[in-house]
């Protein structure tokens, strides 16, 4: 009996047994397909998720819930995606490599276990494809209950989308609640009224208003229509509210309306007739229209009305209130004023006009007010809603427990602020949300590098890809469009890149407004306060530690973070090591970033395999990287910032082969980092801001000719160890003409020798569309002409301690060259027509432009230059009788000539050139004043500069905008700025030293400060 029911047992036991394998087997061999299958219902979620937030569909609370469990099931799908791709990569780099793709079982075991499968694909990582194959299976299940429960609930996210309300505007305000835009308002009513400008030309002009919702557009705008002298000057006003969408039909019979309120009803739809009515109707009248709160940015929309508005009376005013700098732009504003924040007491005034009814009651309150006040940071709306709100509240405990809440808890601060920053956040696409909302993930008052935000969207996967366009650029597209539509503020521009914006900030309530959006994702914690988040839910940390901290332990927990910055200034061990131990469990990561006197990073960091961004801030002091870190198969970005401790990167980068950005900041630039050769297999890298090549005792360096396949390269390359390039052939195999996108070249000779330097420089065959190039510590004596005739799409050029150098290289053929620098180059003496790329002055032919589009032209620390020639060297009456015509310098604006103590004279060409505004003259405190004495105010030579508005000798402007600055005097009587009495040279010079030594020991340029010790 017992026998047989143990047959049984075993039996029933095998059939399970079978049952389960049989499902393992079909759960391996399906897995390709089911992960494809997720790969799409990933789409489908993101679409919903999409569709829901567009709609305003997160109401009640079991909406949110059921949105929230949505979208963290979002996130896990994309997780196992993301899994199966990185298995699938470091197969491929393992096949490369010639190992086997499972390194846990020996090749013959797999080659058995594969036979059982019909696909030869299973062979792939077998314990992934089950582990895959399990949480796909799990996965689907949480998600077949969660729709579930939405039929259950009948939540409904097909319904019609919540309007968000656009208040419709008048021409009519309160001139007594408007504070602080004096400035503003006479700058608008300078362009209104025409006063100290140009002759009217064209019947009208457009001028706008831009800036951020809430900043004060249509106050200023209503403040302007109001003014006395506009009504006076016009002889008709116009307020269209225009709002989104643009409807051309509805603005058409709107203007017909304010230009003739009589006019009886306009049922008609067709625009040509419409616009007909409107030229008639103003063909004899000065005008002035105000289009409030425009949204569009197509310019075809406006055409009709640019072109029924014109009329033949001139100085008609066209006044257009907008969020969208490209909204300005399509409507053609000649006169854009962008609106800023108002000053701190400027807030409190309006504030406190709004809030106390009574001065007691502003004696009483006036400290929590002030408090309350300096919460608005400066935005008018902000203030206006905060001081309603505060009307009727009369105690200090009231005022108190506002204080000490969140501005979006308040629900008629939420209603006030909410509406004109949602009409903004919403007009956007879905994913230029995320990268909006993304920015919460940092402090406020964080300034953004453009560069460094955009390679983090791109981390997190918020960049669509679109077909020939790089991530990058699409990524960079999208930042434009934040910008322009005054979310963005505090721009810090690059003007060697003709303005190109590099750095940016958020306004206080657009950064809380980005947390509200995303307040259940993204934490910021300092570390003296209490932990309080949803481990499972937070994707983004910003986390400030310290010893004192008691909730390492805690977030420890947050295993889905998807972003961890790391922000501490301890300096412990111990510490240290309990902090790197937590990487392990943030296998989530797509972007670290470390700002954390840290000196190792441990072997587990492999164990971060969705890691696409990893930088190494300031404090960092990292000397190399483990080996382990080239197993990161997906980074994209390596930054290393400032990290002035890093000495050498791991041997196996050629593993990183979706790295596309490898950054070193500016003081790298003169740093000698090790760089392995597997760096030019990376061939899909786009970034490589330095590149040092190794000399001959380091083997395992890479090579000038390693820079051969990295044909992807974009943006600033410079390459340090020129010195270490043996021979003419390693410099012609880096083909750095077949480098088409790469626009600025660094190349630094330190301790190179001359005959080599010369033939090296003539081998390099530059990037055919270089803008910026700088050429530093070169030994050579020549520039060979052709060579640098062939940089034909230069803007800036730099030539930095080419000591050896005995004349300047033809450079004024240059076609678009702008800016042109040229400091410490001991042996020119004389610079002549070689110089402007004339070979032969006295050829009886016309010259192209010389120097066409150069603007700044500098010189500096050229000890030994005593004499600057004219155009053929000839005196001024042979050039006027010589045939010759050049037209030189045609767009100089600036020249400065410092520390050039021999030079005698300057070439009148020079001096004579049509738009210089700016001229500056500075010996160096060794040697003669001789330049700056010849150009002195009551020296004989005074009249070939007077005409030059702003003229600067040694350390004093002499002239600035166009009037002198101080009285004639002899240097013995001479006045400093101070008032005290300079009696002597020597005093003078010990003036000059200071400004020039400045100068001299911190170059402020692009590249960053940079040392150089003069070799005197």
């Amino acid at each position: 009996m017992a026998d047989t029911l143990l047959i049984d047992l075993f039996k029933e036991v095998g059939s399970i047994v079978f049952q389960v394998a049989k499902q393992e087997i079909e759960l391996l061999v399906g897995v390709d397909e089911e992960v494809q299958k997720l790969q799409d219902r990933l789409g489908s979620i993101k679409a919903m998720l999409d569709d829901a937030e567009e709609k305003h569909a997160v109401k009640q609370r079991k909406e949110k819930l059921l949105l929230g469990k949505l979208q963290n099931q979002y996130y896990e799908m994309d997780d196992i995606l993301d899994k199966w791709k990185t298995a699938r990569i470091r197969a491929e780099i393992e096949k490369e490599e010639g190992k086997p793709a499972d390194t846990n079982a020996p090749a013959v075991v797999k080659k058995k276990v594969c036979s059982f499968f019909p696909s030869p694909s299973c062979c792939f990582n077998l314990p992934l494809r089950h582990d895959v194959g399990h949480m796909i299976r799990e996965l689907n299940e949480k998600l077949d209950k969660i729709f579930k429960d939405k039929e259950t609930y009948g939540i409904d996210f097909d319904r019609q989308p919540d309007v968000v309300e656009r208040p419709t505007t008048t021409s009519f305000v309160d001139v007594s609640q408007i504070v602080g835009r004096d400035i503003n308002r006479d700058d608008l009513l300078k362009n209104l009224l025409g006063v100290g400008g140009q002759e009217e030309t064209n019947s009208y002009c457009v001028i706008s208003l831009v800036g951020m919702g809430g900043i004060g557009k249509t106050t200023l705008a209503q403040l302007a229509y109001n003014h006395l002298d506009v009504q006076a000057h016009f002889q008709k006003r116009m307020w269209i509210c225009v709002s989104d969408p643009f409807d051309q039909c509805n603005v058409a019979k709107a203007i017909i309306k304010e230009v003739d309120p009589n006019h009886g009803p306009l049922n008609d739809t067709n625009l040509q007739t419409l616009m007909r009515k409107i030229q008639v109707l103003i063909k004899d009248m000065k005008y002035f229209l105000v289009l409030d709160d425009v949204w569009t940015e197509d310019s075809q929309k406006w055409e009709p009305f640019k072109v029924a508005l014109k009329n033949v009376v001139h100085g008609s005013r066209i006044l257009v209130t907008t969020r969208k700098h490209r909204t300005s732009e399509v409507m053609g504003s000649v006169h854009p004023i962008k609106l800023g924040v108002l000053s701190e007491e400027d807030c409190w005034s309006l504030f406190s006009k709004i809030a106390f009814s009574n001065e007691e009651q502003l004696k009483y309150l006036e400290d929590l007010g002030r408090k309350l006040a300096s919460r608005c940071k400066g935005l008018p709306l902000a203030a206006k809603t905060l001081g309603s709100l505060m009307q009727n509240k009369r105690s200090r405990e009231q005022w108190n427990k506002i204080l000490d809440s969140h501005l979006w808890e308040l629900e008629d601060i939420e209603k006030g602020l909410l509406a004109p920053l949602l009409l903004s956040y919403y007009e956007l696409p879905s994913t230029m949300r995320r990268c909006f909302s993304y920015c919460a993930v940092f402090p406020k008052d964080y300034l953004f590098s453009r560069d460094q935000l955009v390679l983090q969207w791109m981390a997190q996967g918020y960049i669509e890809s679109k077909a020939k366009m790089e991530l990058e650029d699409i990524a960079e597209e999208y930042f434009e469009t934040l910008a322009m539509r005054s979310l963005f503020q505090d721009f810090e521009k690059d003007e060697d890149s003709d303005g190109r914006i590099i750095g940016c900030k958020l306004h206080d309530i657009v950064h809380d407004f980005a947390q509200f959006m995303i307040k259940n994702e993204s934490f910021e914690i300092d570390g003296d306060k209490k932990l309080e988040i949803d481990c499972q839910s937070v994707r983004h940390l910003h986390l400030k530690i310290s010893k004192e901290m008691q909730c390492l332990e805690s977030i420890d927990r947050a295993k889905n973070l998807r972003t961890l910055y790391l922000l501490s200034h301890e300096k412990d061990y111990e510490f240290e090591m309990l902090l790197l131990n937590s990487f392990q469990h943030f296998r989530c990561l797509r972007t670290l970033i470390l700002d954390c006197q840290i000196v190792k990073l441990p072997d587990a960091v492999e164990n971060l395999i969705y890691l696409r961004y990893f930088q190494m801030s300031g404090n960092v002091n990292i000397e190399e990287l483990p080996e382990t870190f080239c197993n990161l198969c997906n980074l994209q970005t390596l930054n290393i910032e400032d990290a002035n401790h890093f000495k050498k990167l791991p041997q196996e980068m050629s593993k990183l082969i979706n790295l596309r950005h490898l950054i070193f900041h500016d003081y790298f630039s003169r740093h000698n980092v090790v760089f392995p050769k597997g760096i030019g297999k990376l061939i899909g890298l786009r970034t490589l801001s330095i590149f040092n090549i190794s000399d001959k005792d380091h083997r395992e360096g890479c090579k000038l000719g390693d820079l051969k396949n990295l044909n992807q390269l974009r943006g600033t390359l410079r390459i340090n160890g020129m010195a270490n390039v043996v021979n003419v052939d390693e410099a012609q195999n880096a083909q750095l003409k077949d480098k088409i996108h790469l626009c600025r070249l660094e190349l630094s000779f330190v301790g190179s020798r001359m005959e080599n330097d010369v033939k090296v420089l003539n081998a390099l065959e530059l990037p055919p569309n270089l803008q910026y190039l700088l050429i530093d510590d070169y030994q050579g004596n020549t520039i060979y002409p052709n060579w640098m005739m062939s940089c034909t799409a230069l803007k800036v050029l730099r030539l930095r301690c080419c000591f050896n150098l005995d004349h300047l290289p033809s450079l004024g053929r240059l076609p678009f060259l702008e800016v042109l620098e040229i400091t410490q180059l001991y042996n020119v003496k004389k610079v002549g027509d070689e110089f402007l790329g004339i070979e032969d002055s006295k050829n009886e032919k016309d010259y192209d432009v010389i120097f066409p589009y150069l603007k700044s032209l500098q010189f500096w620390g050229l000890d030994n230059w005593e004499e600057w020639i004219g155009v053929g060297g000839m005196g001024e009456e042979e050039e006027e009788e010589n045939p010759i015509i050049i037209k030189t310098l045609p767009r100089l604006q600036s020249l400065s000539i410092l520390g050039c103590d021999e030079l005698k004279s300057l070439p009148d060409y020079v001096l004579t050139a049509p738009l210089l505004k700016e001229l500056e003259i500075s010996s160096s405190g060794y040697g003669s004043w001789l330049l700056e004495d010849h150009y002195q105010r009551d020296g004989e030579n005074w009249h070939k500069i007077s005409h030059i508005s702003n003229i600067k000798l040694g350390r004093v402007y002499v002239q600035r905008d166009g009037e002198p600055q101080f009285d004639s005097k002899s240097n013995d009587d001479q006045h400093n700025e101070s008032g005290s009495e300079i009696s002597d040279k020597d005093d003078v010079g010990a003036c000059s030293v200071e400004c020039v030594v400045d100068e001299r020991v911190e170059v402020d340029n692009d590249e960053g400060p940079e040392i150089y010790e003069a070799d005197r």
